[in-house]
């Protein structure tokens, strides 16, 4: 753990960030910082994830959000950021591809899994839902979270449960949390210019569907 160099890497991005914001904000992207290098300090979060949590961070409080990082949600969720603005909140998760070692042989199917979960899990949390993710990455958006839960059927959604549990049982993701489950939109992160474009889900799938087609990718 070199604290130092985590303290200044974050700096570095704040005084980078900070460019883009009115002066009465600067002081909610600095409590984002504080949060980050306390939570560092207990081996909680790393620099590159810490870097994509801030370039996020900053997109919202420029909305006008306050926002939290790592925030526990319930008994078993933690997001990564947490904005409030008025009576409406905004949960954002950061995916970056990463899959452990143990499904280097099943990682398309346990990727797709984990956002179906998240996307379950986390949006009944929240008035909006996001993932986020830098533009090097793609993520596979299935097609049921396109759709208004009232035009979802059945098959679709047991479709996804039956890939969901073959990763999580413990709890499992519910039938119905899949059924309501919301996507609000995606957030493309460009790590070197220190910002994050939001795109609605269609957009995104829309963006993407000719590089998943190719590689077979079709949930």
């Amino acid at each position: 753990m070199d604290l130092e160099k985590f303290r200044n890497d974050v700096y570095e991005v704040t005084e980078k960030l900070s460019k883009n914001l009115k002066e009465s904000d600067l002081p909610k992207l600095n409590y984002v910082r504080q949060q980050l290098i306390e939570m560092y300090q207990k081996n909680l979060v790393k620099i590159n994830h810490s870097v994509l949590e801030l370039i996020c961070a900053s997109t919202l409080i420029a909305r006008g959000h306050s926002v939290e990082v790592e925030k526990q949600i319930s008994d078993i969720l933690v997001c990564d950021l947490f904005g409030k603005k008025g009576d409406g909140n905004t949960i954002i998760e950061i995916e970056t591809g990463f899959t452990p070692p143990d499904h280097a042989l099943d990682t398309i199917d346990y990727f797709t899994a984990r956002i179906m979960s998240k996307i379950a899990r986390y949006s009944k949390h929240c008035t909006k839902f996001s993932l986020a993710t830098p533009v090097i990455g793609l993520v596979p958006i299935p097609k049921i979270f396109l759709m208004p839960p009232n035009a979802r059927n059945e098959s679709d959604v047991k479709k996804v449960k039956d890939l969901c549990d073959r990763y999580y049982k413990n709890p499992p993701i519910q039938y119905s949390d899949i059924l309501n489950a919301h996507l609000h939109s995606i957030y493309l992160i460009n790590i070197d210019k220190g910002f994050a474009k939001e795109l609605d889900p269609q957009g995104y799938v829309d963006l993407t569907h000719n590089l998943l087609q190719r590689s077979e990718i079709e949930y």
